[in-house]
């Protein structure tokens, strides 16, 4: 069994709860509030920018060229390509540019951003691949798995179509089939830290999308300069 086999089924369970956290069904069927939508697209733009860093500094530590290419090439499209997909959706749902830049990191977003970036930088290429996957893999499940079940006139269905599309799906193939590779000249010590590390991504992606459902700030009282500290 590869490691992508494995680790798919260790956590099979978590990524089913994922799919079906009332964000992901209302966002297929066109009911999710406004607020909701909103707050998520704020935060994930805020959350590709630490993202693009991890995968830069992934393709750093990569074993070879053409893993280099791959991860900043990658870089490039968190930062850029999806960025212009939340330009327009800020755009669509009268997301202002002051709104989006005076809005701090929400509790999930700050944990999971943190959990990136020092997981980039302090571990080995192995598991920083492990640490990125589940957002490029739970991503296009999600997005496979409710776009048949999408309704008619969806205002969600730019979002969906992107996830669910061919481009991002053979992007998410070639990183599985790097962490494949990866995983098979890796000792066991690594292997069990790349189980971990997948684990905690993929919990931090239901915690995304559950804390964007719930509009979930930081506690009151808490001043600004606190929360980006």
């Amino acid at each position: 069994m590869s490691f992508s086999q494995d680790v798919w089924q260790r956590n099979l369970a978590l990524y089913e709860k994922t799919l079906a956290l009332p964000f992901n069904q209302e966002l297929a069927n066109g009911t999710l509030s406004k607020a909701a939508f909103c707050h998520y697209v704020i935060q994930d733009a805020h959350y590709l920018v630490a993202y693009g860093r991890a995968l830069a500094v992934c393709a750093a530590k990569a074993f070879d060229a053409d893993d280099i290419i791959l991860f900043t090439e990658s870089a490039k499209v968190a930062i850029i390509v999806e960025r212009s997909l939340h330009d327009s959706f800020m755009q669509e749902f009268n997301i202002s540019k002051d709104e989006f830049e005076n809005t701090p990191l929400s509790l999930a977003c700050h944990h999971y951003t943190s959990f990136l970036t020092a997981t980039a930088w302090s571990e080995s290429y192995p598991v920083i691949l492990a640490a990125i996957l589940p957002c490029f893999w739970i991503y296009a499940e999600i997005g496979k798995g409710i776009v048949n079940n999408s309704s008619e006139n969806n205002p969600y269905q730019a979002w969906i179509d992107t996830y669910a599309g061919e481009e991002f799906n053979l992007a998410v193939k070639q990183v599985i089939e790097t962490i494949d590779r990866v995983a098979a000249r890796s000792d066991a010590d690594t292997i069990e830290k790349m189980h971990q590390a997948y684990t905690r991504g993929a919990e931090l992606e239901w915690l995304f999308w559950e804390s964007a459902y719930n509009t979930r700030t930081w506690p009151a009282g808490l001043k600004n300069e606190q929360i980006n500290n």
